[in-house]
Formats: structure tokens, sequence, C-alpha cells
């Protein structure tokens, strides 16, 4: 009797020991999931965070600069090593801005008596004088690595004379002009002391005859502006008179008058200070006395090209000047207390807002690099060094309409590269995201009512002996790999349904209402004939009818689309703004339906066939009916896990990436049209992640892209679980 005692002593401690390392491997395993989870969300918040950080600015050195007056124009180079100053006589200096006080590397006089002085628009940064005597000095300072007794030496390129650059004579010289350089062709529109105004270019090449140059004298109403500004390709000028702009259009042999715009729209209480061309020069940017800066450019209203105002920055008045960014499609402004803001455009971000400098620069300028900026104060050049790899990005512009050059109003887009070099990335996350939730729903419309439907027959209705082949054969589906069943929906299930458009909706109407009417048709057999068939084996019964409507509705379709659609029902659809693509939301709603089926069956069909015996037979002895049992007993109580199998079914469809990539045409629209494409989360950064730079915007957007897929499952998730415990407890009374 103790050998016995002593026996299950040492039996029970060897259970509990293997209770215990059992208990601490679950329990490790479910602590690393979850340490799994924070660490995924924390390392995309580590690289998703910077995206909304703010601009930097450190002004570290300064080199004092002794000129007797003023520069004309300053300069710096993308390493902050070299910097230039443009005299009023005429000449050009470069200083070692790394090293104050440190010698002139090289100057060079670019032109004598110089009257009047302007820059290019553009980040060519072309440079032009107008000497006493009438004629045009064209140049461009470069920092290209020329080496000299092993110092990297400047150098200043002149633009060949490929036309006459004596511009007036000396006794009518040239008060203001403005030009432009392309393809070492310039384009010259200067005004004379007179007022007369006057242009110079040479006309495209024409096949068997030399460039000419013409000469184009403005009409005697167009004199004395206020502020000429032309374009880079030299195809449009602005003259601003006071808060009027007059725009005009380059043709062959003259400038003709586009249209005239009110820059205060009505406002006698403002004044227009200055116009400056946004990088890329599609924008202008309107600077007015009351500190204001509004954006404009052209929008295509009518058939017509039309300036048109965009939005507003209201600044302090305070506001002494603005500097355009180099590339980007933003702007520094300067204030006379010396605070400097930098804004973007198309954000309406403001990333920076910092007292730099004790007063506002006399002038300033920018790297090509937009890293460094050089200013002029007192005889002192000043470098400040600009962290604001960001601006482009704020909350608006990721989930507001945005107005951007080119478009006629303001829309949600997805754009982000293009072949252009001065193309702006467009990176509204809400077509992709809506993208993600129209084939998510399309995919759960069709496979809801199959796999519900089916599990409730399957569980409920169906023999033993047919189940035990049914559910292991659909549960086998769910092994599929999903880029076999992308690869079948877009290479072979998007042409039969582009080819069968008809029959496909046909069907979609006739397969349900068929299998409702065989119901009723057998329902109403006699029970003799009822009952040659053994309970739970009626399934069967429907196979030979789906296939009957199935080749009735192919056989019926042709005849339909000629009745109904004049014989073609894509032009039909086109003609009333109906877009149809072939691969389109309806194909990845099959495909992605088929993917999702087994996952909502199987866990429904678990939930309904573990409801207890004892609940229905209870049921049934009370004198109620199969179906009422059902209804009533079955489903709800199984209904805790019909809605998880449901969320779990969404949220595969949510991250579903494979089908949708190859499926849809991957264009990111903005309509519920079952018959046209989408674009979503998960494709975007399958296709996207790979090509984007390290670091980059475009690399950290589709982090936080991923982090809103994370979030957004976790959410669903957590919902469905809660909803899930919910129902529990109030049907845990049946």
């Amino acid at each position: 009797m103790a050998q016995a005692e002593f026996s299950l002593q040492e039996r029970d401690k060897k259970r509990q020991v293997k209770d215990r390392l059992v208990r601490f491997a679950v329990t490790t395993g479910g602590m690393s999931v979850l340490a799994a989870l924070v660490l995924i969300f924390i390392y995309l918040a580590i690289v998703v965070v910077p995206l909304f950080s703010d601009a930097k600015i450190d002004t570290n050195h300064a080199s004092r600069v002794t000129l007797g007056g003023q520069p004309l124009a300053i300069g710096i180079d993308d390493y902050a090593q070299i910097g230039f100053v443009l005299t009023p006589s005429g000449e050009i200096r470069f200083l070692p801005i790394d090293k104050p006080n440190a010698p002139v590397l090289y100057q060079q006089q670019i032109a004598t008596h110089p009257v009047a002085f302007a820059q290019s628009s553009g980040e060519a940064g072309w440079m032009g004088f107008v000497d006493a005597k009438g004629k045009a000095h064209l140049f461009k300072p470069e920092f290209n690595a020329t080496l000299r007794e092993n110092v990297r030496l400047p150098e200043v390129v002149l633009l060949p004379s490929k036309i006459d650059l004596t511009l007036t004579e000396p006794t009518n010289p040239v008060t203001d002009f403005a030009f432009s350089v392309d393809q070492s062709v310039p384009t010259i529109v200067w005004l004379t002391k007179n007022g007369q105004l006057h242009a110079r270019w040479q006309d495209e090449h024409v096949l068997n005859r030399p460039p000419k140059t013409i000469n184009f004298l403005f009409p005697s109403g167009l004199d004395n502006p206020d502020q000429i500004l032309l374009t880079p390709n030299s195809e449009l000028l602005y003259l601003r008179y006071r808060s009027e702009l007059v725009i005009l259009t380059k043709q062959e042999h003259r400038f003709l008058v586009r249209e005239v715009v009110d820059l205060v729209q009505g406002d006698t209480e403002r004044s227009i200070k200055t116009i400056d061309l946004l990088a890329g020069a599609y924008s202008l940017l309107v600077t007015d006395d009351k500190g204001q800066v509004s954006q404009w450019f052209d929008t295509l209203q009518q058939n017509k090209r039309t300036l048109t105002h965009i939005r507003d920055f209201k600044l302090a008045s305070e506001l002494k000047y603005i500097l355009p960014d180099t590339h980007r499609k933003g702007f520094f402004s300067f204030y006379t207390n010396g605070t400097l803001q930098s804004h973007y455009t198309t954000s309406e971000k403001l990333a920076l807002f910092q007292r730099a400098y004790k007063q506002a620069p006399v002038m300033a300028a920018m790297s090509n690099n937009e890293r460094f900026l050089i200013t002029w104060l007192n005889d002192e050049l000043s470098v400040a060094v600009i962290d604001n790899p960001y601006p482009e990005i704020s909350f608006s512009s990721l989930w507001n309409k945005v107005w951007y050059e080119g478009y006629p109003e303001a829309e949600f887009v997805w754009q982000s590269t293009s072949a252009s070099d001065d193309f702006e990335a467009k990176l509204s996350l809400v077509p992709i995201a809506f993208g993600t939730i129209k084939a998510a729903l399309f995919a759960m419309l069709f496979s809801i009512p199959i796999a519900v439907l089916g599990a409730i027959y399957t569980a409920y209705f169906m023999s033993p002996q047919m189940r035990r082949v049914v559910k292991p054969s659909i549960e086998l589906m769910e092994a599929l790999p999903t880029v076999i069943i992308g690869f079948l929906a877009g290479l072979w299930l998007a042409p039969i349904i582009e080819d069968h458009l008809i029959a496909v909706f046909v069907l979609l109407i006739l397969l349900p209402i068929s299998t409702m009417a065989v119901g009723g048709v057998w329902a109403l057999m006699p029970a003799k004939v009822r009952h040659c068939l053994p309970n739970g084996w009626h399934a069967l019964i429907l196979i030979p009818f789906i296939l009957m409507v199935a080749a009735g509705g192919v056989w019926l379709s042709p005849l339909l689309e000629h009745t109904f659609f004049s014989g073609d029902i894509r032009l039909f659809l086109t003609e009333h703004g109906i877009g149809f693509d072939q691969r389109n939301a309806l194909v990845v709603g099959l495909a992605m339906g088929f993917a999702v089926i087994p996952t909502i069956f199987t866990i429904a069909e678990d939930a309904i066939f573990s409801v207890p015996k004892h609940l229905s037979d209870g049921s049934l002895a009370l004198g109620a009916t199969p179906w009422q049992t059902l209804i009533h007993v079955v489903l709800l109580t199984a209904s805790p896990g019909i809605f998880s199998a449901i969320m779990m079914g969404f949220g595969r469809a949510v991250g579903e990436t494979m089908i949708v990539l190859m499926a849809t045409g991957n264009t990111p629209l903005m309509d519920w049209n079952i018959l046209e494409g989408l674009r979503s989360l998960s494709a975007t950064i399958a296709v996207e992640l790979p090509e984007s730079e390290v670091g980059s915007t475009h690399y950290r957007l589709l982090f936080l892209s991923a982090l809103i897929l994370f979030i957004f499952t976790f959410a669903v998730n957590a919902l469905a679980e809660w909803v899930r415990q919910r129902l529990r407890e109030k049907y845990r009374a049946l």
C-alpha cells in the first residue's frame, strides 16, 4: 500500500513537471508572438515618423567680403565649399566659403559699365548683363571640378553668340530685361529708356534654310511694365503692370496676348510686390504688400488654358521677400525681423519657422541640391545647412484632395514616378486605400453567401458520408497558392469575362434564382418522389440544373447583347460613360472570393457543426421544424463563430497581394464601377518598394501603407474578437 502511494506521488510530480514545461512553452510562444507584433509595429513606426518631422536649419559659418556695395547675385556649390558674388561693376568673384577670410579663388570681369542685370528662371542658372553700349553678356557660373595645383577651381561659361546680342543704341539704354536659354539659343525681352518693349530670338531650324533671327517690337499698349518674367522654354511671357498681369505666348514671329489677369481679384486694398516662378516654371507665386503669397497656374477651362488662382499662404505683413526652391514645389520666406519660414505648396506644410537671422538678409540663394542656403547681409556671406527631407508630406496631402499643376481641379491622385525631370510626385493614399476596400468588399460580396450558406448546408443538412468528402475538398482549396489564382484570373478568366460579359451578369442573376426555384419545386414533389433520395444528398439534384442554367445563359447572352446593347455591350457602356477594363474589380472579386471561401467556410462550418446536439434535438422535440431550429437555435448559438469566420475572410481579402496585383490593371482609380480596375495598398508595396530609394519620401510612404494595413488588420481582428465575445455571452443561455 505504501509502495502504491509512493508510485502515485512520483507520477503526480512528473505530471506537474510536464505541465509546467508545457505551460512555460505555450506562454513563451504566446508572448513571443505578441512581442513580434509589437516589434513590427515599432519598426514600421520608426521608419514612418520622420515623414512628419519639421525642417531644421543650422547657420554654422560666415565669410566677410568687402565689395563697397550690395552684390547683384550670390550663389553656392553643392558642398558649401565655394560661393560667388556678382558685383555691380560686372565682375564675378569665387570665394572659399569653408575658409573664412581666405583670398579670392577666381575672378572674372563679365561686362564693363553694366546698366542692367537679370537672372533666367529655372534651374539652369544663367545670368546676364547689358552694358552701356547695349550689348548683352550671358553667362553661367559653374562649380565643376577643375583642378589647378591640387585646388578645385570654378569657371564661368559664356554663352556663344548664335544671335546678335547688341540690343539697342547707347542713346536709348536698356533699363530692364529678361531672358531664357534653350539649347544655347537665347530669347531676350528688354525694356528701353523710352519705355518700348522689344524681343529677339531665333526661329526653329527649317530644312534647307538656316535659322533666322526674329526681332519683335511690342505694341505701344504694352510699354513700361513693372516686371518682366520669361519662362525657361520662352513660350510664355508675363508682364506685370502694378496688380494686373498680361500673359503672352510666343508664336512664330511675334508674341500674342493670351489673357489679362487681375492678380488682386478686385481687392483694391492690396497691391502686388513681385511675381516669381515656382520650380518647374508651371506655377506663379504672387506676393502682395499684406504678406500674402498666392499660387497660380494654368488650367483647362472650356478647352482654353486660363491662369487660375489655386491657393493662398497668409504670411505676416513683415514679409520682405520669398525664395522659391530650386527643384521642389516650395519656397522660403524672409521677414524683416530675421524669421525664416519654409512652405510647400501642394501639401501646404509649414516645415520651418525659426528666427535664423538678426534681421532679414539683403538677398539669398540656394545650392542646386537644396541643402545649403547662402545669404548676404552687411558685407558678410552666411551659409546655413537646411535639413528638409520630406516637405511634400502632410496629413492634408495624404488624405485630402490636392490641386496639382496641370489638373483641372483638386483630386485624389497616386502617381509616385514619371519620366519627366520636373515631375512632382503625387502621393495621396486615398486611391490605394479605396482600392483595397473596393477589392475586399467585392470579394466578400461573392464569397460570403457561398461560404456561409455552404457551411450551413454542409454542417446541418448534408449526410455524413458526403460531408467527409466535401469539407476536406474545400479546405484543400486554401492550399492553392494565390499567385496561381491571380495568374489564372489575369490571363485566363479576364479574357473570358470580357468576351462573355452578358453571360456573366445573366448567370449572377439566374443561378441563385434557379437554385431557389429547384428547391421550391422539390418541396412540392410528392413524398414518394422526395423519399427516393436519401436525406442529406439533395445537393446532387442541383448539379445538372446548374449546368443547364449555365449553358442556357451562355447561349442566351449573344441574343440579349444584340437586342438590348446594339451588339456590343462594351461599346454601349463606353457611350454611356461607364468605363470597362479587361482586368477589373469583377475579376478580382471572383478570384479573391475563390481564395477567401475556404477560410470562411471552414471556420463557419466548424462553428455550426459544434453546436451541441441536445439543443437542436430539444427544439425538434418541442415541435419546431428543422428550418426553425436552424434559424432560432443553431445559427444563434454558432453566430460568434460565423462572425469570426467572416471577419477572418475580410482580413484575408484586405491583405491579399498577388491576386490583386495580377488580376487588376493596377490603376489607382476612385470609382465604385465593378468593371474598372483598382490598386491596393499591398499591391503598391509589392510593386514599388523594390524600386524605391531607401530613406526617400516614397520609401517611407510605402512603409506608412504597410503600417496602415497592419493597424487596420489588427483593428478588424480586435473588433471581431470583441463582437464574438459579446455574442457568446448573449447566447450562452441557449
